[in-house]
């Protein structure tokens, strides 16, 4: 599942960290692959990321083999990281001559033996962190990408650039990923005592229909401050609103997934 918005500041590596880690408290086995060079997913999942750690960097550029930079997380024994270090940020411009650039991911997800076994220690989920840019690092992750999950902020400028987005998807499953879907739309940053975010996420509702998941994730401080400390806010502060919200939301996400 990709996790991409090309609007930074949606919610989008906080998405990722937190529903990852309740599909994990679940039961569920679950990858977060880190494509941001900024390595927040990497930072809140408090696995090592540092120059010269094995990386998606080193995955995607030279071709190391994913099982490589897997890390586990150091608390919960369903959660696996590849992590992203800072040389990821000049992965856009290395690539561009490289042979198949747009797929490498696909390439080293579809190589590693836990992603579509029937072993038990098969995963369940693997959720894909992109950059808030449509350049190749997120092309990357919409070609190796079955299903999409795109956060959109209860805000004015919410679904502006939305368009262009879709777009690309569209664009990239006509020609290069023929399974690709935007399965999940999930509303961010709700604030409920503005008429304003309950317009855009009637209107998103309208638009998207039952892709929208029902819980909309409240614009929250603890769930700011989490990553600050290497957690997400669903070890951080588990009765938060915010940690509540993400619970729901990867529940439904689940029992979504089950019935597709």
């Amino acid at each position: 599942m990709v996790v991409a918005n090309q609007k930074g500041g949606v919610g989008k590596t906080t998405s990722t960290v937190n529903l990852a880690v309740a599909l994990a408290q679940g039961g569920q086995r679950v990858l977060v692959v880190d494509l941001d060079p900024q390595g927040n997913a990497s930072t809140a999942l408090a696995v090592d990321h540092r120059r010269g750690t094995p990386s998606s960097y080193d995955m995607l550029v030279d071709g190391m083999p994913l099982a490589d930079a897997v890390q586990q997380h150091p608390d919960l024994p369903g959660l696996f990281v590849v992590p992203a270090t800072i040389d990821l940020a000049g992965a856009e411009i290395e690539l561009v001559s490289v042979v198949a650039r747009e797929s490498r991911l696909k390439k080293a997800l579809a190589a590693y033996p836990l992603i579509g076994s029937q072993d038990e220690d098969r995963l369940d989920y693997v959720l894909i962190d992109c950059p808030p840019s449509l350049g190749l690092l997120t092309l990357n992750a919409l070609v190796a990408g079955v299903e999409m999950l795109i956060p959109i902020q209860a805000e004015y400028y919410a679904l502006e650039g939305l368009g262009q987005l879709i777009e690309t998807v569209e664009m990239v499953k006509q020609h290069l990923n023929h399974e690709l879907s935007i399965s999940t739309i999930l509303i961010t940053m709700y604030d409920a005592r503005t008429n304003l975010a309950a317009g855009v996420a009637e209107e998103v509702r309208e638009h998207f229909k039952d892709q929208v998941l029902r819980t909309a994730i409240p614009r929250s401080v603890r769930v700011s401050e989490a990553p600050s400390y290497g957690q997400s806010v669903m070890t951080y502060d588990p009765g938060s609103p915010g940690a509540l919200s993400y619970l729901e939301a990867a529940r439904e996400m689940a029992i979504k997934g089950a019935s597709a």
